[in-house]
């Protein structure tokens, strides 16, 4: 709650404790209710300046909260980060969806709007005042009170599928481990490939032998070098199957997903979600992507193709016999390099 005296402002982590993050993220969220309820509440005729700069300028405590919070937990993160991220997701999409669909609040913008062009204002206020139009009505302020109580549950249950997702990715990434044993497994890798193996396997109790995961700087590494076509299979399925079943299988989650934003984008008026994610795109429609897409694909596969005939042609030099697979493209990509 206070202003952090360190060089440039950077966040004191050393100070801050995960008991912190929901009493602050709890003040930040009553805090700028407050400073919009104040807003929208106004008697004072809508200006840019008490209206649009206003709201810009609300929930600087709940943004330097979140931005400390957000960034710890993507990169330092513990169970009781995630629980606070599972609690606190909610609630923030409750707020954001309370000044989305303030109806006071979104009335004053819409009178900035429809007479935007005799406000006396620059082009990047007009642009400023424009966003924040378009995103009221693209988060439901003008919606039916049914729909925005339906459209208020689908951004809560996507909010919580989403922190679900990202949890079920992290922890299959991490449980998944290959601990070799001896100098046959480590065929083809070079020392300091073992080093860090070796280390790795030390700091999780696997003295004397070596660890690999399915993190990219442990992975890769063992696709480009090690001989071992069967270990290499392992490790690249793996990485590939994660949440695809088992414990963390996120299958479900992708399901309700897709479900969910398909019934958002019904309720806001597009044929499909994705109509509606690219409406304030650049592209604008999903023809326009596959358009891109396909300029990018087809060549690109013209490409691959050509790689991976080579790439056969060294696995039958060598005398094998077997067709290259995708965890063969990394290994023999890696020697083709350097006879090239």
């Amino acid at each position: 709650f206070t202003e952090y005296d360190t060089p440039f402002g950077v966040p004191p982590l050393d100070e801050i404790k995960e008991e912190h993050f929901m009493p602050a993220f709890e003040e930040g969220i009553k805090r700028q209710a407050e400073e919009i309820e104040a807003i929208a509440a106004s008697p004072e005729e809508p200006t840019f300046e008490n209206t649009v700069e206003a709201v810009e300028y609300s929930g600087d405590l709940l943004r330097r909260v979140g931005d400390v919070f957000f960034s710890l937990n993507s990169a330092v993160t513990s169970d009781g980060m995630q629980q606070i991220a599972r609690d606190v997701s909610p609630m923030l999409s409750s707020h954001r969806d309370d000044i989305m669909m303030n109806e006071q609040l979104f009335e004053r913008f819409k009178a900035l709007y429809e007479k935007k062009n005799d406000l006396g204002i620059d082009a990047e206020q007009s642009k400023l005042l424009e966003e924040y139009y378009k995103n009221f009505v693209r988060n439901g302020a003008d919606l039916s009170g049914e729909d925005k109580a339906r459209l208020r549950e689908i951004n809560k249950q996507l909010s919580l599928l989403s922190i679900k997702f990202g949890e079920n990715v992290l922890k299959a990434t991490n449980s998944f481990e290959m601990v070799l044993e001896g100098e046959e497994d480590l065929a083809g890798l070079p020392g300091w490939v073992r080093t860090g193996a070796a280390e790795a396997a030390a700091e999780r109790g696997y003295e004397g032998k070596w660890l690999f995961t399915i993190q990219k700087p442990s992975m890769v590494p063992f696709l480009q070098y090690s001989k071992r076509r069967d270990l290499r299979e392992k490790i690249f399925k793996a990485y590939i199957n994660r949440c695809d079943g088992g414990e963390f299988d996120n299958r479900e989650n992708v399901r309700q997903v897709i479900a969910l934003r398909r019934e958002k984008a019904a309720l806001m008026g597009f044929k499909t979600y994705a109509d509606f994610a690219l409406d304030e795109a650049m592209a604008k429609t999903p023809g326009k992507v596959y358009e891109l897409l396909d300029q990018l694909w087809k060549p690109a596969l013209l490409k691959a193709k050509e790689e991976a005939s080579l790439l056969q042609a060294m696995v039958y030099r060598e005398g094998d016999d077997f067709e290259i697979e995708p965890w063969d493209w990394w290994y023999y990509a890696e020697k083709l390099k350097k006879e090239q």
